[in-house]
């Protein structure tokens, strides 16, 4: 039985904690080390238990206390939720729980979306679980009411990213079958509302076209851990690059392909963590 201890004030020197279902929150672990670069990362890939889109909210805040648990065993000064289901349905409980600050990638998104849209159109895609919560309808209508906003579940694209499928045909195909319909209702801006659909970012320009703006989560969710470390005074100092850790729940993913091939970490050990059997403590 492993007892979290969550009490620890945060330091500058201290990693900062991301977590997702799988390789996809990676992206925002690539976005972070370009805008800051001297900090550590210790990334969280829960690969025993993906996808999260599609299972209950319970299930979802179940799983991600656990994991954000294990970030604050590991240190992490700051908790960047890289994952859109579980920024969705989780966050407000992990906030409550942890002492640590905790950020999602919801509220960014919603910001650039509403900053980018000319004609107040904004589609949304994400997992089930996302799409169902509304959550980035509320934001954007938190900033401003009058944007319409069409939401598109795509429950098949994390699997084929998983799989490394960013280019095949049976990839394309799916694209269009989950565009399509938003492009015919005139949208000019489209939030990528999963940290895996970055890695598509290319096969979906190719499908939405040149008109439609693409808001990239994981970019936007960087934007906003480099400001929350800035306002609480927890930027790393030190005169280094930073490292960067990583470990998953199921180390038999195929990992290392994905990880190189599209995001450039060179990841070279993989460590392995257990979440079964957790227990919160000094919360």
């Amino acid at each position: 039985m492993t007892t979290l201890e969550t009490s620890n004030p945060s330091r500058p020197d201290q990693p900062i904690g991301v977590f997702d279902s799988g390789i996809g929150g990676l992206t925002v672990v690539r976005a972070i080390k370009d805008a800051l670069p001297k900090e550590d990362i210790f990334y969280l890939g829960d690969t025993a238990r993906l996808p999260y889109g599609n299972k209950d909210r319970t299930t979802i805040e179940r799983y991600s206390l656990e994991i954000a648990g294990l970030l604050t065993v590991e240190g992490a000064k700051v908790i960047v939720v890289a994952c859109n289901t579980a920024s969705a349905l989780a966050l407000p409980r992990l906030q409550e729980v942890f002492r640590v600050p905790i950020i999602g990638v919801i509220e960014s998104g919603a910001r650039a979306a509403v900053a980018s849209t000319r004609e107040k159109r904004v589609g949304i895609i994400g997992t089930r679980a996302t799409v169902a919560s509304r959550a980035y309808e509320r934001a954007i209508h938190a900033i401003d009411p009058t944007v319409a906003v069409l939401s598109q579940p795509c429950p098949l694209l994390v699997p084929l990213i998983e799989e490394g499928m960013f280019d095949h045909s049976v990839t394309i195909e799916m694209l269009h079958h989950y565009l399509d319909p938003l492009i015919a209702e005139g949208i000019d801006t489209l939030v990528l509302g999963c940290t895996h659909y970055p890695l598509l970012k290319k096969a979906i320009a190719g499908v939405a076209g040149d008109e439609i703006v693409l808001v990239d989560s994981a970019e936007n969710c960087a934007t906003s851990v480099q400001k929350l470390l800035s306002e609480s005074e927890l930027e790393n100092q030190a005169e280094r690059p930073g490292n960067l850790q990583v470990a998953l729940t199921d180390s038999s993913n195929p990992f290392f392909k994905t990880a190189d091939r599209a995001l450039e970490l060179n990841i070279n050990r993989v460590q392995t963590r257990i979440v079964q059997g957790v227990t919160l403590a000094a919360l």
